[in-house]
């Protein structure tokens, strides 16, 4: 299961940079996707968005703004879910998504994580 971290930092401090070291230490396979440059636990942060692959889970780190260039991507390549972590929930777009049968979550990946329901 492809798992793409999309607004991934290479910043430490970052949520995004937490969540990929998390998931990469719990087995998942991570895309992290981001406009930095860098790397998270040895993983090139891609500026691309995956178009070719079956994505199992987004987790998002852009704020509702700074999604909409993404909009079109994630359409044309339906994940199974979206896990909107807090800052990032976007109504109109989370609409959208159920519609085409995408389960939008509005959570932290983290948490979840650590409580065992990621």
């Amino acid at each position: 299961m492809i798992n793409v971290v999309l607004g991934a930092s290479p910043n430490p401090r970052r949520y995004s940079f937490k969540a990929t070291e998390t998931l990469v230490g719990e087995g998942y396979h991570v895309i992290p996707v981001g406009i930095r440059i860098g790397e998270i636990c040895g993983i090139k942060i891609q500026s691309v968005f995956p178009s070719e692959i079956k994505i199992d889970t987004i987790a998002m780190y852009l704020s509702a703004g700074n999604q909409e260039k993404y909009y079109d991507l994630i359409l044309n390549n339906l994940p199974r879910r979206i896990i909107f972590n807090p800052g990032t929930y976007n109504p109109d777009f989370q609409k959208i998504l159920i519609q085409k049968g995408v389960e939008v979550i509005n959570d932290c990946v983290l948490v979840m994580i650590a409580r065992g329901i990621y």
